[in-house]
């Protein structure tokens, strides 16, 4: 197929079907005056290894399993720890192969709602209005998650060097609050060395891999092959039930290979993106998942007691097991920062993509205010204002830790949730497609062919699992301090979106505002 000749729009747009493109721009469909305006666009600078090193750090997978651990250790232990993520990536691949042909179909940065809008073999309007609030709120959730994770990282390395000192919750504020200063400032002043950013980012990624992995390997205590492989814990959690215990742990293998669409919102900014961001989206999820499960392996044959993890004074095991390797508060600190700074580089990259979402979702008319800001700064050549709202949101989220953790942790939980759900939606309307009209999707350069409908299939049984599981208390007897409020916060976010429907988007909404053709 020669993507030159082809121009895409909305199905529903111009009668010609879902289609695909190569070298894309973006003009403005009729709206509902049947006037159309001129859409904001932005330049298309970067190439494949940019694309995929964002993508690659913007999971950051080993260094979110040493943060996130607890969890799993908690629940199911090595067993769940290292089986776990073995589904988790083979779920995850199943779901990036089949958002990567939906990616190679339309690239853009408004992706899920404007797929849903595409394929919704009903209530187009309505279904991808909504899709866009859960897309975007999820988003606003997990750009609020990274500066968390780091300040209380942070938080963890005071701890662990000044015993006596006491932390508040304000203190985890303030560092999540300097720790956005410099995602933001490169964001703004320096978004053409992105290029350079992301390949550097990539690079420390991969490196720091082995550095900590080897250090531990060397220095570690020894447990034996019987407890990597066969050691199921479950006496720590409160379940009773196995099976629950192990759905509850594998979330944590599932939070570390989540947040696989952030590559496709940077699509307007990416030369031959139905080609790049198809296999940055794969690619980087075989990467992450094979760097992930080699260090889980390495971690649980070196980390020493479980117990003595588990009861740190800093709440993350994992620098409890750099001190028990190194004997020494410098190297153990030192390892744990590169933990750190890739989590630095994958806030940069979550913001940078989420602002793009909501600059799609704006010039789209989807936000109140939306010319305002679905603005694209001369100067900075960046949706600007989008950027400070993403900002200002993160800053707000943060005032919440101080008041209540629990609460500030609903807020992140709602992430991963809404993430699902976001993939799951145009991914069951792909289906529905390929089996009921194959003939109307003029397919992209990335396609699944006839292993397209067993993939879709696995990825939304697995999702389906995942998201069962997702809302549930990673402890029990459930209490208001260790609720898990993902199910809660979600269910009023979609009442957030259907009152602004009935009251502002039903009016205003005529789905995406833009097609996609080539240059």
């Amino acid at each position: 197929m020669d993507y030159n000749e082809i121009e895409m729009a909305h199905s529903r747009g111009n009668g010609n079907g879902f289609k695909s493109a190569d070298d894309t721009i973006i003009e403005a469909r009729p709206s509902q005056d049947n006037r159309s305006r001129p859409k904001p666009r932005l330049e298309r600078y970067l190439g494949f290894f940019p694309m995929l090193a964002f993508a690659a750090t913007l999971q950051a997978s080993w260094e979110a399993i040493g943060a996130s651990m607890a969890a799993g250790l908690v629940n199911g232990g090595p067993v769940v720890l290292i089986y776990g993520l073995m589904l988790a990536i083979v779920g995850s691949l199943g779901i990036a192969l089949s958002l990567a042909e939906l990616a190679s179909i339309t690239p853009i940065a408004g992706a899920q709602y404007h797929w849903t809008y595409d394929l919704a073999p009903f209530a187009p309007r309505y279904l991808s209005f909504i899709q866009g609030w859960v897309t975007m709120f999820s988003s606003w959730a997990n750009v609020a998650t990274s500066p968390f994770l780091v300040g209380t990282q942070i938080q963890a390395l005071v701890i662990q060097n000044h015993p006596e000192y006491v932390r508040k919750s304000w203190h985890a504020t303030l560092i999540i609050w300097a720790v956005l200063l410099v995602p933001l400032a490169v964001n703004i002043y320096a978004r053409r060395l992105l290029s350079s950013v992301e390949v550097i980012g990539g690079i420390i990624h991969i490196l720091f891999f082995p550095a900590v992995l080897v250090t531990l390997i060397v220095l570690g205590s020894r447990n034996s092959s019987e407890f990597v492989w066969t050691y199921f814990e479950n006496s720590a959690s409160g379940w009773q039930n196995d099976g629950v215990i192990w759905s509850v742990g594998l979330l944590t293998a599932v939070y570390t290979l989540g947040g696989v669409d952030g590559v496709v919102h940077m699509a307007e900014e990416v030369k031959d993106a139905p080609r790049i961001i198809p296999r940055s989206m794969v690619y980087s999820v075989l990467i992450n998942g094979f760097v992930a499960l080699g260090f889980t392996i390495g971690l649980m044959y070196t980390m020493g007691s479980l117990t003595d993890a588990l009861n740190t004074p800093t709440d993350y095991p994992i620098l409890e097991i750099f001190y028990a390797a190194t004997k020494s508060n410098a190297a153990s600190s030192g390892l744990m920062m590169m933990l750190v700074l890739p989590g630095v580089v994958a806030l940069f990259n979550g913001l940078a993509s989420v602002t793009r979402l909501t600059w799609a979702f704006a010039r789209d008319e989807g936000l109140p205010y939306s010319s305002f800001f679905a603005y694209v700064s001369p100067r900075y050549k960046i949706p600007f204002r989008a950027l400070l709202l993403v900002t200002i949101i993160t800053v707000l989220l943060a005032l919440i830790n101080i008041g209540s953790t629990t609460a500030f942790n609903a807020l992140l939980s709602l992430t991963t949730l809404g993430q699902y759900i976001s993939y799951l939606i145009p991914i069951i309307f792909l289906l529905v497609k390929r089996l009921r009209a194959p003939q109307e999707i003029r397919w992209g350069s990335f396609r699944l062919r006839w292993w397209g409908a067993p993939i879709n299939i696995f990825a939304i049984v697995y999702g389906v699992y995942i998201i069962i599981f997702l809302p549930f208390p990673p402890n029990y007897p459930v209490t208001a301090e260790n609720m898990n409020y993902a199910a809660p916060v979600f269910l009023a976010v979609l009442l957030f979106a259907n009152i602004d429907w009935l009251v502002r988007g039903g009016k205003r909404w005529q789905g995406p505002m833009v097609k996609v053709r080539p240059e």
